[in-house]
């Protein structure tokens, strides 16, 4: 991903500010609730609102598409529950930022990722994710669609998950 629109700066700039401006509305925390088991509920409601809000319209994006696979609409919304640490603490969003600009310079990216926590939570995030709705008692499908949703070649439903993520 060299020089495509989701490594851009100006990019970078907007998701940042509709971050600062997420809202969710009652009716989508009622969607969640209807569509998530309570222990999946709580892996989507302990990401802060621009998580939720990203998600949210990831798998809006999928049933956009004609995406009707239970398996990832449910890991859709929750697919960045990885970005919250040990603690239950969700990655700060200025973390977030840097860690999407520093991915532009690979080098620099992993240096921070091995120094600095955050950054670490954010490389890992997908893995953790996986581990986490493991832990949680999802389905074999979503805990692998998590774990591979970033990998370089995704498949099968990790690849449409990615698709859809790279979307916002």
């Amino acid at each position: 991903m060299a020089h495509s629109t989701r490594m851009s700066l100006s990019y970078r700039l907007r998701q940042f500010r509709n971050a600062l401006q997420s809202q969710v509305a009652p009716a989508e925390y009622e969607l969640v609730a209807r569509l998530l088991p309570p222990t999946e509920q709580r892996l989507f409601l302990q990401m802060p609102l621009y998580d939720q809000r990203h998600c949210l319209d990831v798998y809006q994006t999928l049933v956009a598409a004609g995406e009707r696979d239970e398996f990832l609409l449910r890991a859709a919304l929750y697919h960045d529950c990885g970005k919250v640490d040990d603690n239950g603490r969700p990655m700060a969003l200025g973390w977030y930022v840097l860690a999407t600009i520093l991915k532009r310079w690979s080098a620099l990216y992993l240096i921070a990722a091995r120094f600095i926590p955050a950054i670490a939570i954010y490389a890992e995030h997908a893995a953790r994710g996986a581990r986490m709705a493991a832990a949680a008692g999802c389905p074999p499908e979503i805990v692998e669609t998590l774990r591979h949703y970033h990998d370089p070649h995704p498949q099968g439903r990790a690849a449409r998950l990615q698709w859809a993520d790279e979307q916002h």
